[in-house]
């Protein structure tokens, strides 16, 4: 009598899930009983998995951190505008550019401001460093940036105490300053910082806010701004100047209209003909996400593989550790085989041998990777970001590394002729 065809596949699964545990089962007894051995062959697997999962975790790392201040400084549905483009240019069309591009003035910026209807915020974004000092005091080379009251709404950027300037404050040009928490440190120490006065050259400024603590970034202090009225700022640094500033859409379906709607107002004001470029520069936040995802998935391809040859070589030990054991264990296949082993028993045996050496490995690597970065990060003060995507890219790996080692090896066990085999003994 045929016996059922679901009966057969139910049996062939049993018999297969009975031999994969017992594979396991002498795999771990002898993983056990050579514990020097497999820990001395799992090297190049650990380092390897180590060193990809550490990179990995410092890409990770660096790119959520870079995004996280792109968005606090940029803002979302935000743009820039320049008098040059920041991105996409040619050597070749770089001085053509400078020949035709005119300077962004002040009036461009507050023509904008006046009549750019969908832009709910605008401010210059003109930088320099300069020393601030105080009494003896001073700090050098501080990064002094020209404002409008609308910065706030454009970055991230929290007072602690006292407060921003005001449209007012702007108009009249009044020399106030807003001073990062480090600067007050090293300024005033723990006295009262606020409604005193500090230099810029030779010139005094009354603070009237001071900027929340925002730590450090690739090891820099984010502490150490300096805030001044743009008003002022082109009065002390010079007014004929090209300046930079940024806009805030009132939301992000509104980005590309009111991106349309200031290309089209500074186009007018610049007297330029439809067939005529830009003779300006405008950029995105959005833009700038995507080419910051860009810059670190070049350097992840660029990177990781080369990361991964530790993985390779720490294969080739496995393999070779696994065909000495085969020889040592010479005696006991051909035992099993005696005793009704088939040939996919013992491949079985050896391959989740070799797989689950592998996978140990690759587990200590992730642990190990898991030390170095919370090593670096207190240490350094560089983000470490460990995806779960990492770690199940390693385990695979080096799992898989495993398998393949253990192919050849598994392959001569399995070839075994028990009667050879016993005459070893």
């Amino acid at each position: 009598m045929k016996q059922p065809e679901f009966s057969t596949k139910k049996t062939g699964h049993m018999r297969f899930a009975a031999a994969l545990w017992e594979a396991f089962r002498i795999a771990l007894d002898s993983i056990w009983a050579h514990k020097m051995r497999s820990i001395l062959t799992l090297l190049g697997i650990i380092i390897g998995v180590a060193s990809v999962v550490t990179v990995g975790g410092a890409i990770n790392g660096f790119g959520t951190f870079a995004s996280d201040r792109i968005s606090s400084n940029f803002g979302s549905n935000t743009f820039m505008v320049s008098r040059f483009p920041l991105t996409g240019v040619s050597s070749d069309d770089w001085e053509l550019i400078v020949r035709r591009n005119k300077n962004i003035t002040r009036e461009d910026m507050e023509a904008v401001a006046a009549r750019c209807e969908s832009c709910a915020a605008i401010s210059p974004m003109m930088r320099r460093n300069a020393d601030v000092k105080r009494a003896g005091q001073i700090v050098q080379d501080a990064p002094v940036q020209g404002v409008s009251e609308d910065m706030p709404k454009i970055q991230a950027l929290d007072i602690d105490e006292g407060r921003f300037f005001s449209a007012f404050d702007i108009k009249q040009a009044r020399p106030f300053i807003v001073i990062g928490a480090e600067i007050r440190d090293e300024l005033f120490g723990t006295a009262e910082a606020l409604g005193k006065e500090v230099r810029l050259g030779s010139d005094k400024y009354t603070v009237i806010g001071i900027e929340s603590r925002n730590g450090n970034m690739m090891g820099q202090s984010l502490d150490r701004n300096v805030y001044i009225p743009y008003s002022v700022y082109l009065k002390r640094y010079g007014s004929r100047q090209s300046i930079n500033f940024r806009v805030r859409a009132v939301s992000e379906e509104m980005l590309d209209y009111t991106m349309d709607e200031v290309r089209q107002i500074l186009r007018g004001r610049h007297k330029l003909r439809p067939s005529r470029n830009d003779d300006f520069g405008m950029l995105a936040s959005d833009a700038v996400q995507e080419m910051l995802g860009q810059i670190t998935g070049i350097i992840a391809m660029a990177v990781i593989p080369i990361t991964m040859i530790s993985l390779i070589v720490g294969g080739i030990v496995v393999m070779n550790i696994m065909l000495v054991t085969v020889t040592e264990r010479t005696v006991e296949i051909g035992t099993r085989k005696a005793v009704g082993a088939r040939r996919s028993d013992i491949l079985l045996q050896f391959l989740v041998e070799s797989a689950l050496l592998a996978t140990f490995g690759g587990a200590i690597g992730i642990l190990l990777a898991h030390g170095a970065c919370a090593l670096v990060e207190s240490v350094a003060g560089l983000p470490m970001d460990i995806s779960i995507g990492y770690i199940v890219m390693a385990l695979l790996a080096s799992g898989g590394i495993g398998i393949i080692s253990g192919i050849y090896p598994a392959y001569r066990a399995s070839k075994l002729s028990p009667i050879v085999a016993l005459s070893k003994e």
